[in-house]
């Protein structure tokens, strides 16, 4: 193995910075997405689309969750190549279009955003750029105040852009619990951050691939965790719902094969638990984030008091997992080999 770097990493840094920039951003934007939300409740679109790659996409799955449970409108995310390499306009009159960039500047999503905006959806972008193309290709734009993020890692903007789509959703659905814990979120990811996952570094010596498991939000969750695995550690991170698990990539499971199984406090959480259960009981080594953990090992969480918002802070914690995991393999995580902050795709 590598020898492990020592030294503060930007990643570090960023995901410390989560809390104060959810904060800011939360007292920054609330006169946009008080506008937003009007402009939503107004058009009183039929259904969602969503528009995003990579951190950014698992973002949007997580909104594509929590809006259809909040709001009972179907979502499903667009592919922009679409528009970019297709040149086709989809019928999206009765649509509302939100999409995610932290750039703004990548030109199949902008690409996108306007063939949506100009097919008549309601069209909201949530960037870390409001002077960008995507900003002029929407209806509103929702700041993410998040400042530069230095570490190509995404972490406090994939966690301000879920902040930024539950804001909005508080507002647009009127959920008053909904409002209450998107703004109590400062305090529980400040918990999140302080959460000790150590056990499972040692634990992936001599790995060099994982599931990763979720359900609902938290499947969102688990693709970002996957992502970071990736990008970050060099593993073979691949995420699945709890439910589709059983279907086909159980059979790879080997006794001491990784699992990270990612529960919030929701509906979801047994059906979670029960499957690393089973997976630990056929000799998985496997790790789960709920206090039902049966023959699996338990890690600490911290529980925010609503269901649409709990999942959020398991990806917390697991910044500054996965941060050390990079550094104990000689890694640094500011820096994955072959790539770069701003991914400029057609």
């Amino acid at each position: 193995m590598s020898q492990a770097i020592t030294a503060q990493t930007h990643m570090r840094e960023e995901v410390g910075q989560i809390p104060q920039i959810v904060t800011g951003f939360l007292e920054a934007s609330a006169p946009v997405l008080d506008k937003a939300a009007a402009h939503l409740r107004q058009a009183d679109p039929s259904f969602v689309v969503t528009i995003a790659r990579g951190s950014s996409d698992h973002a949007s799955t997580y909104l594509k969750y929590a809006i259809e449970l909040t709001l009972g409108l179907p979502v499903a995310s667009i592919g922009p190549s679409i528009a970019s390499i297709y040149g086709k306009d989809l019928k999206l009159a009765n649509a509302a279009a939100i999409a995610i960039s932290q750039s703004g500047k990548s030109p199949d999503i902008v690409g996108l955003a306007q063939s949506a905006r100009r097919s008549g959806a309601a069209a909201i972008a949530i960037t870390n750029t409001v002077n960008s193309p995507l900003a002029a290709a929407s209806d509103f734009t929702i700041d993410l105040h998040a400042g530069v993020e230095k570490s190509v890692a995404a972490t406090k903007t994939f966690v301000t852009s879920v902040v930024a789509g539950l804001a909005l959703l508080g507002r647009w659905s009127g959920d008053a619990d909904l409002i209450r814990a998107v703004d109590a979120l400062p305090e529980s990811l400040a918990a999140a951050i302080a959460c000790d996952w150590s056990d499972m570094i040692v634990a992936l010596d001599g790995h060099s691939a994982l599931y990763v498991l979720g359900r609902g939000p938290g499947l969102a969750i688990a693709n970002e965790a996957a992502l970071k695995f990736k990008e970050t550690c060099l593993i073979q991170g691949a995420a699945y719902s709890a439910a589709e698990v059983m279907h086909g990539p159980v059979s790879i499971v080997a006794p001491g094969y990784p699992v990270l199984a990612l529960a919030g406090r929701d509906a979801a959480e047994a059906s979670v638990a029960d499957m690393a259960h089973k997976l630990a009981g056929q000799g998985a080594r496997v790790f789960l984030t709920s206090d039902r953990a049966g023959a699996a090992t338990r890690l600490p969480f911290a529980a925010t008091g609503h269901p649409l918002t709990d999942p959020l802070a398991l990806i917390v914690s697991f910044y500054g997992f996965v941060e050390a995991l990079a550094r104990h393999r000689g890694l640094n995580p500011d820096t994955p080999p072959l790539l770069r902050k701003v991914t400029e795709t057609v």
